[in-house]
C-alpha cells in the first residue's frame, strides 16, 4: 500500500512540473517572431549614389507590453549617410504597447558598381512585461544598384607593333547629379608592358587621383608607353574606377579593352632641330625631320604620309616645307609619293626622310600642358611623337642707392677710400612647370662686401649665403611652382653691400656686383635650367636718381 502511495505522489510531482515547465515554455512562445513583426521596407533598386530611405517598421502583435525596447540598423558598408550619423546605429525606443505600430527613416545613398547587390540590417531586442528574459528579432533588406550613371573606357589602339610606343587613353565622364570626391582611376597592364610616363601624372604609374568629379564633367589620362610580344598575340588592358570609403576601394566602374601585336612594316623616327630627345623653349624655331624606314620583306610603293601637329603653342602661320603640303584648317602638312621618290618606291631596309619648319610663340605664359604633339601616320602605320617644353625661369638684379629698404650712406659718387652702400634686389619667376632646387648665385668683387643683417624679408636670410673669401653670394630658393611671378607674387629678396673703392680704380666705372645666375631642375623635362642677369656697376641703370657721371669713382 505504501508502494502505491508513493507511487501515486510521485506522478502527482512530476504532473506538477510538466505543468510548470508548460507554462513557462506557453510564456516563452507568446513572444515569438509572430508577436513582434519587424521589417525594413526601401527600394529594390537604385541608381548610384541616388538619395532614398530606408524604413524600418515595427508593430507589436501581442497583448503584452514590449519594454525596454533597443533598435540596431546597420547601414551596408558602402552606404553613404547624412552628416554626424555612423553606419551603425543602435536607437533606444519607447515601450512597445499591444497593437502599436511605428515607422523610423533612415537616409543613405548607396555607392557600388552596376547590378551590386547591398544589404541592410535590423535588429530590434525587447523584454516582455513581467519577465526578465531578453527577445531580439532580425531582418534584412536587398537593394540592387541598377545604374551607375558615369562613361568610363579605355581608347586604344586595336593593333600596334612590338617594341613601339604608343599613348592610350582612359576617359571618364560623370551624368550623376552629385559630386564624388577621392576618386581613384587604377590600371592593369599586360605582364610586357612598359610605362614611360602619363597625364597628369601617376601615384604608383598605375593609379590616379581625382579629388572631385561634378556633374557633366570629364577628363581623360594619357599613358605612353610600349608593349612587346609575338606576331598574333594579344594584350589586354584593364581600368577601374572607384573611391575609398574609409579605407576601402568601392569599385563603381570597370572596363577593358585588347590589342593586337602585329609584324611592323614601318620604323619611324623624329628629330627636332638634329636631335630626338629636343626640348623646346618659347620663341624656338623647329626643324622637323621625320624618318621612314621600311623593315618588312617587300617593297613598298606609292606611300603617302600625314603630320599632324596638336597644341596651342605652335605659331601655324609659320609652317613651311618645301616638299610638303600645307593643311592650315587641320594643321597638317601631307607629302605623298609624287613629289618624294622614296615614298613612291621604298625597298626592304631603306630609309628615306620628309621635313617642315614651324616657330613656337614667344608667350607660352597660359598654356596647361608644355607639350608638343606631332602625329605621324604612313601606310597603316601611325606614331605620335611627343616634345616637352622647358619651363622658364627669370632673373631680374637691379641696384639702387636710394631706396626705402634699408637707407644707404657714403659719398655719390663713390670717393677712394670712403665706403658707398647699395641695396641690391633679386627676383625671380617661373612659367610653366614646377622648377626644383632653385638656386641664384653671383660674386662681388675685391672692395665689395655684404653687409651684415641687411637682409630683407629677415625669413630669407636663413637661405642667404656669402663665401668671404671667393666672393660668392648663394640664395637658396627651393622649389617654385608653375606661374610663380607669373599668376602669383614674384619671389624676391633684397640685401645691401658696401663698396669702398681703391686709387686704382679713381676716374673708373667698377663694377659692384657680377651677373647674376639662375638654376633650377625642371620637374617636367628633368633638365637643369639655367639664365643670367647682367652685372651692376656704380653707375645704377635702375636708379633713375644716379647719372653715369655720379657713378665715376673720384
Amino acid at each position: 500500500m505504501r508502494v502505491k502511495n508513493k507511487l501515486i505522489f510521485s506522478i502527482i510531482i512530476l504532473a506538477l512540473l510538466a505543468g510548470v515547465i508548460g507554462y513557462w515554455s506557453w510564456q516563452r512562445n507568446i513572444y515569438s517572431k509572430e508577436v513582434l513583426k519587424l521589417e525594413i521596407l526601401g527600394p529594390e533598386t537604385v541608381e548610384l549614389a541616388k538619395d532614398f530611405e530606408y524604413i524600418v517598421k515595427y508593430k507589436n502583435n501581442g497583448t503584452v507590453r514590449l519594454e525596454e525596447p533597443k533598435l540596431i540598423f546597420e547601414y551596408p558598408k558602402q552606404a553613404i549617410v547624412p552628416e554626424n550619423k555612423a553606419l551603425w546605429q543602435e536607437i533606444t525606443l519607447d515601450d512597445i504597447y499591444p497593437g502599436e505600430e511605428k515607422t523610423i527613416p533612415f537616409k543613405a545613398k548607396l555607392l557600388g558598381k552596376e547590378g551590386e547587390i547591398l544589404i541592410a540590417k535590423a535588429s530590434l531586442s525587447y523584454r516582455p512585461k513581467n519577465l526578465k528574459a531578453r527577445y531580439e528579432l532580425v531582418t534584412t533588406f536587398t537593394t540592387q544598384i541598377k545604374s551607375v550613371p558615369l562613361t568610363f573606357e579605355i581608347d586604344l589602339p586595336s593593333k600596334i607593333e612590338s617594341e613601339k610606343s604608343f599613348t592610350f587613353r582612359i576617359n571618364y565622364f560623370s551624368n550623376l547629379n552629385y559630386p564624388l570626391a577621392d576618386l581613384r582611376i587604377q590600371s592593369e597592364y599586360p605582364f610586357d608592358f612598359e610605362f614611360v610616363s602619363s597625364v597628369p601624372k601617376s601615384l604608383e604609374k598605375n593609379e590616379w587621383l581625382i579629388p572631385v568629379l561634378n556633374q557633366s564633367q570629364g577628363g581623360k589620362i594619357e599613358i605612353s608607353g610600349r608593349v612587346s610580344g609575338e606576331v598574333g598575340e594579344a594584350k589586354i588592358f584593364r581600368a577601374k574606377l572607384g573611391i575609398f570609403k574609409e579605407g576601402e576601394f568601392i569599385l563603381l566602374k570597370e572596363t577593358q579593352k585588347g590589342l593586337e601585336i602585329i609584324k611592323p612594316s614601318i620604323y619611324l623616327r623624329q628629330e627636332i632641330n638634329g636631335n630626338p630627345q629636343y626640348v623646346a623653349l618659347p620663341g624656338n624655331w623647329l626643324h622637323y625631320d621625320i624618318y621612314f624606314k621600311n623593315i618588312g620583306n617587300e617593297t613598298l610603293n606609292n606611300l603617302f604620309m600625314v603630320c599632324q601637329l596638336e597644341g596651342e603653342f605652335f605659331d601655324f602661320q609659320t609652317i613651311k616645307s618645301d616638299l610638303g603640303q600645307i593643311e592650315p584648317g587641320l594643321n597638317s602638312i601631307i607629302f605623298d609619293w609624287h613629289r618624294i621618290s622614296k615614298l613612291q618606291y621604298l625597298v626592304p631596309m631603306e630609309e628615306g626622310k620628309v621635313d617642315f619648319w614651324i616657330k613656337l610663340k614667344d608667350d607660352l605664359s597660359q598654356v596647361k600642358d608644355p607639350i608638343l604633339k606631332n602625329k605621324v601616320s604612313i601606310s597603316q602605320v601611325k606614331e605620335e611623337f611627343i616634345t616637352k617644353i622647358s619651363s622658364k625661369l627669370e632673373i631680374v638684379q637691379k641696384g639702387y642707392f636710394q631706396d626705402e629698404v634699408f637707407g644707404n650712406s657714403g659719398p655719390i659718387p663713390p670717393q677712394v677710400g670712403e665706403t658707398t652702400t647699395y641695396t641690391i634686389i633679386w627676383q625671380v619667376k617661373n612659367y610653366y612647370s614646377l622648377v626644383k632646387d632653385v638656386k641664384v648665385k653671383a660674386f662681388l668683387p675685391r672692395g665689395v662686401e655684404l653687409t651684415a643683417g641687411k637682409i630683407f624679408p629677415e625669413e630669407e636670410a636663413s637661405k642667404f649665403a656669402f663665401d668671404s673669401q671667393s666672393g660668392e653670394i648663394v640664395w637658396s630658393v627651393g622649389d617654385l611652382e608653375r606661374g610663380s611671378g607669373i599668376f602669383t607674387p614674384a619671389k624676391s629678396i633684397a640685401f645691401q653691400i658696401a663698396f669702398t673703392p681703391n686709387e686704382f680704380q679713381r676716374d673708373q666705372i667698377p663694377e659692384i656686383i657680377s651677373e647674376a645666375k639662375i638654376t633650377g631642375e625642371d620637374s617636367w623635362t628633368e633638365r637643369i635650367i639655367e639664365v643670367t642677369a647682367n652685372s651692376i656697376n656704380t653707375t645704377l641703370p635702375d636708379d633713375p636718381s644716379i647719372t653715369e657721371e655720379m657713378g665715376r669713382v673720384k
